[in-house]
């Protein structure tokens, strides 16, 4: 199967943010990508940390979940929806959340994020926990080529996450890294959990400098189960493509049985 992550640099408009997602969905599909992966924060990157409690969803209705269902639809691919903002039980906050939707658009699964992000150095400061409810449980769904395992952004700092997620044959990674830490720990993080796991990992990313001042790091890229690279694009929207094999995921597993060696 041919997967794809799409990378953009979303702004606070979410009709512009949907029709260029839309295009690059479309492109994706006319180059024969069967799941796709939309970077977090999608719809919208906001001028403040609260502009996303205004877009929140309920949970199977609302626009951008009718628009995610359409487009799977439409193109007949599992679209993973990298994050949109879902309502919570505290006032003021929201869930930060990844849809899954099939290529009959019917929604499959959902996992809310559980890591929420602070970091502060210099004049950059961030700390979701003053917008976001973290969530409480690890998600995952079985594709065509296996299982697949849901992560968002800073969740890959946490190694434990995915093995409560057991074997996977693919790990996706919808974010939207600064550029400080992005530049300092993106790609090491990532394929240290192809390697550790022995699957492929997809990161959608946000990749480029946003209308609200913003930089993200992107570099949205398809990792194999060896840990090699196999496609990155380093900023500015667009896709990154490749093939899931899974004959060669179970040579790597059968050559160096890592997981069959865990005593914890």
């Amino acid at each position: 199967m041919k997967i794809a992550a799409i990378q953009m640099v979303s702004t606070p408009d979410v009709e512009h943010n949907l029709c260029t997602a839309r295009g690059l969905i479309s492109q994706a599909a006319a180059q024969g990508a069967q799941m796709m992966l939309l970077p977090e924060y999608w719809p919208m990157m906001g001028h403040k940390e609260t502009d996303k409690v205004k877009h929140a969803e309920s949970t199977g209705g609302g626009l951008i979940q009718r628009w995610m269902a359409g487009m799977a639809a439409l193109h007949q691919v599992w679209l993973i929806g990298g994050t949109i903002p879902m309502t919570a039980s505290v006032a003021g906050k929201v869930r930060n959340t990844t849809l899954v939707y099939n290529p009959a658009g019917e929604w499959v699964t959902s996992y809310d994020k559980i890591h929420l992000f602070g970091f502060a150095k210099d004049d950059e400061s961030y700390d979701e926990s003053r917008t976001i409810v973290r969530g409480d449980a690890v998600s995952s769904f079985e594709a065509p080529f296996g299982r697949v395992g849901l992560s968002i952004c800073y969740d890959v700092r946490f190694p434990e996450l995915y093995r409560a997620l057991g074997q996977c044959a693919l790990i996706v990674v919808p974010a939207a890294f600064t550029f400080t830490t992005g530049q300092a720990h993106w790609e090491i993080l990532l394929r240290a959990r192809a390697i550790e796991n022995q699957c492929y990992v997809l990161a959608a990313a946000q990749g480029g400098l946003h209308v609200n001042g913003r930089r993200t790091w992107g570099h949205s890229m398809l990792i194999d189960p060896w840990g090699k690279i196999l496609s990155v694009l380093p900023e500015g929207e667009g896709i990154v493509a490749g093939e899931i094999d899974p004959t060669y995921l179970a040579g790597i597993r059968e050559n160096l049985p890592a997981l069959l060696h865990r005593v914890l």
